[in-house]
């Protein structure tokens, strides 16, 4: 697919994009950011697609920044909602930044399977199973059935329950984002990119 939106190199990135990039680093973050080992995946594409309306990527990114960082949710609870995300609207480029995010969180390459065969595959607690489940009732219903979301609520609390469906709802936006525009793979996602779900 040819981009609709071009990305645009980093050295034709607007001033106001510092300010973007900035964003996204909450002011108390609970969650570590990821390693900046300059063999993994930059997202330039991503970013430089972003650049083209740093005003919105500022606020996207003050958003985006907390359900990364400063969410309430463990490392592996986000990036199972953000795989099944991923996996439901068939999007490449959220799936393939966060095949990498996920293995900083633990996640291994037979778990993102299971991710792709959903809350029924054997292999997930109750629990984990109720999280895929989360994202598969609010992308189908915008909402959390009943019976999911009191498994769900045993084991987290009410600011866990909020940061969930944010979390769906911020991933939801970027899929559309990203196809919409037509962001391309860049070359060292390709690299690494597992199979599509």
């Amino acid at each position: 697919m040819t981009p609709r939106i071009p990305a645009l190199p980093p050295e034709d990135w607007p001033e106001a994009m510092k300010g973007a990039l900035a964003a996204i680093r909450p002011a108390n973050p609970r969650l570590p950011y990821p390693s900046r080992d300059p063999s993994r995946p930059k997202g330039l594409n991503a970013l430089g697609t972003l650049a083209q309306h740093p005003e919105l990527t500022t606020a996207f990114h003050t958003f985006n920044g907390h359900v990364l960082f400063g969410s309430t949710l463990t490392m592996r609870q986000r990036e199972l909602l953000v795989l099944r995300v991923a996996t439901l609207r068939h999007a490449e480029y959220e799936w393939a930044q966060h095949v990498v995010l996920a293995g900083d969180a633990g996640i291994d390459a037979n778990e993102v399977d299971l991710v792709v065969a959903g809350p029924d595959a054997e292999g997930w607690s109750p629990f984990e199973a109720a999280l895929l489940r989360a994202v598969d009732e609010l992308l189908a219903d915008a909402m959390v059935g009943d019976a999911t979301w009191a498994t769900l609520a045993a084991e987290l609390d009410t600011e866990q329950l909020m940061d969930l469906v944010f979390t769906v709802g911020a991933y939801e936006i970027v899929a559309m984002a990203f196809k919409s525009f037509g962001v391309e793979l860049d070359a060292d996602l390709l690299e690494r990119k597992p199979s599509s779900p």
